[in-house]
């Protein structure tokens, strides 16, 4: 069975690489364009429920734009939809937030108008180098704030930890709401490793498993059926969760405790991330 959040297909089209494997009246290529809005509910259905989220300057392919919706494929493989205002031509984007969140100025001067407010994450493509402001087709942005596409954070805890007290929000993955795939796909791409969007995916493609009783250390993912978090040291988990509803630090053994308690179960599996 396949699994259609990431199937490029619906009732009216799929991609070209799907003919052979699946029935569609009509088999395109698709289109390489660019989220211009500062942040896009990434829907499974027109109308639909969020199932993720995008940044500005994320890369999508289009595969078709139907009553103002744009039926898309995410660089992290995610398919669904999203509007189709939210969409521009492609862009080779050059620097990424790397703070939590930023502006985007209409002038290199912090007291001239607000433009744009950006996510951490969010990708811009730089014009020109100013003294204290990068300039972008959104606006002037803080040079402190950015960060090159060439230069990746080295620790997805850090990442992770930049994003404590953010509120949670199922399918989030920003600064104002993120969940706990949100929180580790958010940490993980930002220091250059390849990331899906889910916890059950993130699960079975992310790092190697660790033995029951194998001490924990930074950077370890714990998961938890339709949960994880990353291990700050081998006592302490950072993760988005829905009774705390932030991201929060927490013991790990009251973690465990506590999501068993809840009805959740116990810890599936522990993994530790490999260069």
């Amino acid at each position: 069975m396949t699994d259609q959040r990431l199937t490029p297909a619906n009732v009216r089209v799929a991609a070209s690489a799907l003919k052979g494997f699946v029935d569609a009246p009509a088999y395109v290529e698709g289109v390489l364009k660019s989220v211009v809005q500062p942040l896009v509910n990434l829907c499974a259905a027109p109308n639909g429920p969020r199932n993720r989220q995008l940044l500005l300057g994320a890369q999508v392919t289009v595969f078709e734009e139907y009553e103002g919706w744009a039926f898309i494929q995410s660089v992290d493989g995610y398919v669904g939809y999203v509007t189709a205002t939210s969409l521009g031509p492609h862009v080779a984007v050059t620097h990424f937030v790397a703070t939590p969140a930023t502006h985007a100025y209409l002038s290199e001067d912090f007291k001239s108008p607000d433009l744009m407010r950006l996510s951490f994450g969010a990708r811009v493509a730089v014009l020109d180098e100013r003294k204290k402001y990068f300039e972008t087709p959104q606006g002037f942005i803080p040079k402190k704030h950015l960060r090159p596409m060439s230069q990746p954070f080295s620790d997805p805890v850090t990442v992770a930890q930049l994003h404590f007290g953010v509120p949670y929000l199922w399918g989030g993955n920003a600064i104002d709401g993120i969940d706990c795939s949100g929180l580790v796909a958010a940490a993980l791409l930002a220091c250059g490793i390849p990331c899906p969007a889910d916890s059950d995916l993130q699960r079975a493609q992310l790092g190697t498993p660790l033995d029951k009783d194998a001490p924990l250390q930074r950077g370890d993912l714990v998961f938890w059926k339709g949960h994880v978090g990353l291990m700050v040291d081998e006592h302490i988990l950072i993760h988005a969760n829905a009774h705390h509803m932030s991201t929060v630090y927490e013991p790990i053994d009251r973690a465990i405790l506590r999501i068993a308690t809840q009805g959740d179960g116990d810890v599936l599996i522990r993994k530790r991330l490999t260069a």
